[in-house]
């Protein structure tokens, strides 16, 4: 059965890091777009980033423009998300999501990890 498991959320104060991780398994991750998506309390989920099959392209909300990046592992089956100078409005469930390409468009995605919670403390 395929799933992705984020991992690495937590509290953290204003304009600390955190470096989430999503891993795979029972899906091959190499071929496919690895997105970034998260929501917060009362809003809608947005995407944050995603990433290439093969990493050569990624794009970035301008939210996180220059404090997010995003990556991938294709050898452990994992990308990342490292996210810098984080702020209060940072905070959400991030989630990671794959499927066939990369789209802003949460429905575009195959499957989704269940999610990791994010707070930035001010």
């Amino acid at each position: 059965q395929a799933q992705l498991v984020e991992s690495g959320g937590g509290l953290v104060q204003y304009g600390g890091s955190l470096r989430l991780s999503c891993a795979a398994s029972g899906l091959t991750l190499q071929y496919f777009a690895v997105g970034w998506f998260r929501q917060a309390p009362g809003k809608e989920r947005e995407v944050v980033s995603c990433i290439s099959t093969s990493g050569g392209s990624t794009n970035y909300a301008g939210s996180v423009k220059g404090r997010f990046t995003v990556s991938r592992d294709n050898a452990k089956n994992t990308a990342y998300l490292q996210m810098n100078s984080l702020k209060p409005e940072d905070t959400a469930v991030y989630y990671c999501a794959a499927g066939v390409a990369c789209s802003s468009w949460y429905g575009s995605y195959d499957w989704w990890g269940q999610g990791t919670p994010v707070t930035v403390s001010s």
